[in-house]
């Protein structure tokens, strides 16, 4: 019988963002109510999602009643469960921080805008179908435009626009891939596919080559990867903290994507295609990666070095997808939940410090010394213990994980060399930035920021509390990691799931 876990957590929030478009002339709070409700509902149904998934194993969901490949999917497993709670978890710290702020007050429809993006999000991490991959990324995409200029704002509105314009020639690119796979295989059901790989006749297989890479281009515009990375730091440094905390998931749905598309459509099924996007993904991986560092070390301000940082989380996911094995995979699974978690709590923190030094904001000079300096002193350094990868919190777990998972990869010399070194390399940089910021005090006037603000600073520390949770859990979740890097090795176990599943009959 078909399963409702793969829908609803793509219905609650799709429910949420219409009951607050009705909800507008109750006021502000009465949305922040109700924005809060939905999305703590959703922490409560992708946690159920997560069960259901790890001991039951696929559950699809026949839009329509429509057997695949002819109709719609919706297919749960337990990375599709992992990512629609992790988006849930990031969500509810990034909504709470928000409202802390008032940066919901800054323009309309700010919680409505939230909710649908979480639906474009998790409509994405669910789908079975390309063509509705490019659907949700629409739908994602639209509401990220309308969060990323809220507020308004002449570099806002910059670094809006190159992210828009560079989106919507990805847009363009996916729907060619899309037509040409369509075109050759007659499908776009992703298990349908990927069943139908092995079959490529000789002639056709250089077409469906250059739309898998065509893809993989797209995918990579999503992810920011090299030389498509040049709209992210401009985007994410110049919105508001609350929306940049959010969108450090949004280079994941890249990510998801290429582990989703290219790992299910090329996996050894595929015969002669098999595997064509892994090598290409980890020299990336480490340019990008290089890049990354080249940019925290040359960013002007907090913000700015924030979304470098996320880059570099990025490249580094590169790298372990790349190194192509399973216990590479569950290592940058393990990975993917520490950086997207921590970049978002680094976003938090930036605009606290940017808000305690007033006019001077975020800017990396020397400025009159801030309201609770101590503190925010301590939690930047926590911080940058955590994304840099350094020991003892999660970010040094998963990026030993993903080390040891390339011992005798014939790439491992580049590997060590360029991860460790370019963790070293971040934290003297991110050093620079906390001796400037809070030992380089300057006695020139007097500090015109703002007070402190109490309940925003506990949402910033929740969130990056869970860094230390990861660590304490580790165990427990790289058991996890592990059994979903297992059951994505398994692609046939994906594509009976998917195309065995009968219709209801209503007896």
């Amino acid at each position: 019988m078909s399963s409702v876990w793969p829908v609803l957590p793509v219905l609650l929030p799709l429910i949420g963002g219409i009951a607050l478009l009705f909800s507008r002339l109750g006021g502000l709070q009465l949305q922040r109510s109700i924005s809060l409700l939905f999305t703590a509902g959703l922490i409560v149904i992708t946690l159920q999602t997560l069960f259901v998934a790890t001991t039951e194993g696929h559950q699809v969901y026949l839009l329509g009643n429509w057997l695949a490949p002819y109709g719609i999917v919706l297919v749960l497993d337990q990375l599709s469960a992992l990512m629609v709670l992790l988006t849930a978890v990031l969500s509810l710290f990034a909504l709470l921080y928000a409202i802390a702020q008032d940066t919901d007050k800054q323009g309309e429809d700010f919680h409505t805008l939230f909710q649908i993006q979480l639906f474009g999000l998790n409509g994405a991490f669910l789908t079975g179908d390309l063509f509705n991959l490019f659907v949700f990324f629409e739908v994602l995409l639209l509401a990220s435009y309308g969060l990323l200029l809220h507020g308004g704002g002449r570099l806002r509105t910059k670094g809006g626009l190159h992210y828009v314009v560079i989106n919507l020639v990805g847009s363009s690119l996916f729907l060619f891939a899309v037509g040409t796979l369509y075109g050759v295989l007659g499908t776009l059901n992703m298990a349908d596919l990927a069943a139908k790989m092995a079959t490529v006749s000789a002639d056709d297989q250089g077409i469906v080559a250059a739309a898998a890479l065509l893809l993989l281009v797209v995918f990579g515009i999503k992810a920011a990867i090299f030389p498509l990375y040049l709209w992210l730091p401009g985007a994410y440094a110049n919105t508001s903290a609350a929306v940049a905390a959010l969108f450090a998931i949004m280079t994941k749905v890249g990510l998801y994507a290429i582990i989703r598309v290219h790992g299910t459509l090329f996996a050894e099924q595929a015969g002669p295609l098999a595997g064509l996007h892994t090598d290409l993904l980890l020299w990336l991986g480490m340019l990008t990666l290089i890049l990354a560092v080249f940019g925290v070390f040359a960013a002007r301000g907090l913000k700015e070095q924030a979304a470098f940082l996320i880059l570099a989380s990025v490249a580094t996911l590169l790298v372990g997808i790349g190194i192509d094995n399973s216990a590479a995979l569950s290592a940058s699974l393990y990975y993917l939940v520490h950086s997207t978690l921590i970049g978002g709590a680094m976003f938090l923190l930036a605009d606290l410090v940017a808000r305690g030094r007033g006019s001077y904001a975020d800017r990396l000079r020397s400025a009159p010394a801030m309201s609770r300096a101590i503190l925010m002193g301590s939690l930047f350094l926590l911080s940058a213990i955590a994304i840099a990868g350094v020991p003892p919190l999660s970010g040094f777990f998963g990026k030993v994980l993903i080390l040891d998972s390339a011992i005798g990869h014939p790439s491992q010399a580049w590997i060590f060399t360029i991860v460790l070194l370019g963790s070293l390399l971040m934290m003297i940089a991110l050093a620079r930035s906390g001796s400037i910021l809070f030992y380089q005090v300057s006695d020139d006037g007097e500090n015109d920021g703002q007070a402190f603000n109490t309940r925003a600073t506990t949402v910033m520390i929740a969130l990056l509390m869970l860094s230390p949770v990861l660590v304490v859990a580790a165990g427990p979740m790289t058991m996890l990691t592990e059994q979903i890097a297992e059951q994505l090795s398994d692609s046939g176990a994906y594509i009976d799931a998917v195309l065995g599943q009968a219709a209801v009959t209503g007896k």
